[in-house]
């Protein structure tokens, strides 16, 4: 893991883990150590089935894990997957989907192995963050144009909500898991359009029901993308 940068949110009551440090890093591999703890262990809260093998990224050296750190502690990770021969996860259940945006030229990336720690002081904060830098690494230095995501059913509404995702099927068995699984989408332009109209006002993030707010401002997110490793 290649260490990022510090980042501090503006000025918050003492006590407020809003004022206090978050570590995020990002480096390319497979899930491992503390990130893959964290995966096996929300995943396994859930009663989903989760072994190493299932969680190992693909094992390829393109792919991306990024991690927050509070502390010692990783209080969330997401893994960023490039297409490629190999294949997307997403392509077990979800093939055909892809394979016509492939058909059309369009370069995919899938986000997954998302797992944010039991008890994090601002959960929205640590995934708005982790989110953040898994699309400057997909978007801003791949130049990948969509973002596939396998989602439980009871989760859509949070991500459309949160982040603009759209369902695209119904839920399938995912047998990696054991557990149902609906397809979510966006394209990496409207990503990019929502941060520049919310990031960084985080004074918005009650009235709008939206992550966006909690997503950096331009100036920080130039100083995170000429950061990448």
């Amino acid at each position: 893991m290649v260490p990022i940068v510090e980042v501090r949110r503006n000025a918050a009551p003492p006590g407020d883990f809003a004022s206090l440090p978050l570590d995020l890093d990002s480096g390319f591999g497979g899930l491992a150590g503390d990130a893959l703890e964290l995966v096996e262990r929300r995943y396994g809260d859930r009663g989903l089935a989760v072994t190493r093998e299932r969680y190992n990224s693909r094992d390829q050296d393109g792919d991306i894990v990024c991690t927050a750190r509070d502390g010692d502690e990783v209080v969330g990770t997401l893994s960023v997957r490039f297409d490629g021969m190999g294949g997307l996860h997403a392509d077990q259940l979800f093939k055909a989907e892809l394979d016509a945006w492939r058909a059309d030229g369009i370069k995919l990336c899938e986000f997954g192995g998302l797992a944010m720690g039991a008890h994090p002081h601002d959960p929205k904060r640590v995934l708005a963050h982790i989110f953040h830098l898994g699309y400057l690494h997909a978007h801003r230095r791949a130049r990948c144009e969509r973002l596939i995501v396998e989602v439980n059913p009871r989760h859509v509404a949070f991500y459309r909500r949160c982040l603009g995702l759209i369902p695209l099927t119904t839920a399938r068995h995912n047998p990696r898991v054991q557990a149902p699984a609906v397809l979510m989408s966006i394209a990496f332009a409207t990503v990019r359009e929502q941060i520049a109209l919310w990031g960084g006002r985080h004074d918005r993030t009650a009235s709008t029901r939206s992550l966006y707010p909690l997503f950096w401002d331009a100036a920080t997110e130039a100083t995170m993308l000429a950061r990448l490793p």
